[in-house]
């Protein structure tokens, strides 16, 4: 039997075809207005709703599409912050943003990983808010106790920046308990316990982690810091040799090239970037070049107005 459609009722087609047109012609005007009329920027701090929980009773059922929203504006907040000169570096919406972005979503994987190396990383480049970093990873371990890449980032927050040797310890070896962990997690919490801050249990954290990362930029941004600690490695060598070639009493001011034509070298060594590394021309002291992408090295702040990064050029997370 064919239904037929009451008085005056449009179809549902019809209507939504007529949404959609009145929608982008309400766009197009609005766009046209602003171009003539422009109004002043808002404040970036009016752009988000201070409770997620409150927003998450507004959004309905688009709950997942909103935390997007709001991970795409820690983004911006923080590349905008990092990007532009003028501004203070103290990130005051990042934690904000990610935690709205995560009550949401509250397995949103993403969010939680990178945003705590954003929030972790040393000022100018972050926030330098480690502290935050860990807030934030135990909510998504409260959200998904058996994600044991969240504990084993907590460890190395920890350890990375916090120094916590003991707690570090201690979460790789959570993380090594949940069903599905890799084994290299309860060697590293021996090691990491028994052995400290040391150059070679940094080189396994960071090796661990690329080898066990889901996203490419964390991969990325593991590889960049064992490249850092390959360059520290490089520079432990080149500095007796450095030396030497001070007490021989040569000439000042003290350049690569002038080592390179008295034998100590065979050429300017470089960097595992490919930048070569610095000769102070008075003390022959060795470092990373300050031009370098492994710039700042770990410990060291970047020089004023210096750019900044958590991972090599062209690797941030999109």
């Amino acid at each position: 039997m064919t239904r037929t459609r009451p008085h005056g009722q449009v179809p549902a087609g019809w209507l939504a075809a007529a949404v959609v047109a009145l929608g982008a012609a309400a766009v197009g005007a609005q766009v046209a207005r602003d171009a003539r009329y422009p109004r002043e920027v808002v404040a970036e701090s009016v752009l988000y709703v201070p409770s997620g929980a409150v927003l998450g009773r507004l959004a309905l059922s688009y709950d997942a599409l909103l935390a997007d929203v709001y991970w795409i504006r820690a983004l911006q907040h923080f590349g905008g912050t990092r990007l532009d000169p003028a501004r203070p570096k103290d990130y005051p919406l990042l934690y904000p943003l990610l935690d709205i972005a995560t009550t949401l979503d509250p397995r949103f994987t993403i969010a939680y990983r990178f945003g705590a190396i954003f929030l972790s990383e040393s000022p100018p480049g972050g926030p330098g808010r480690p502290d935050l970093a860990v807030t934030l990873l135990e909510k998504g371990v409260a959200a998904k106790p058996d994600e044991w890449r969240y504990l084993q980032d907590i460890g190395f927050v920890h350890y990375w920046w916090l120094g916590d040797y003991p707690a570090a310890a201690t979460w790789f070896e959570r993380a090594a308990r949940v069903e599905g962990a890799p084994f290299f997690l309860r060697p590293l919490a021996a090691a990491v316990l028994a052995e400290g801050g040391d150059r070679a249990s940094s080189r396994a954290l960071w090796t661990a982690l690329r080898d066990s990362a889901e996203h490419a930029w964390l991969r990325e941004n593991a590889a960049w810091r064992l490249m850092q600690l390959d360059a520290l490695d490089a520079i432990d060598a080149l500095t007796p040799i450095a030396a030497r070639y001070v007490a021989s009493g040569a000439r000042l001011p003290y350049t690569w090239e002038a080592m390179v034509r008295a034998g100590y070298l065979r050429a300017v060594p470089r960097d595992p970037a490919g930048t070569p590394y610095y000769l102070s021309p008075f003390s022959g002291t060795v470092e990373v070049a300050a031009d370098s992408p492994l710039s700042p090295m770990p410990g060291e702040q970047a020089p004023a107005g210096a750019p900044t990064r958590t991972a090599p050029p062209g690797s941030e997370p999109r």
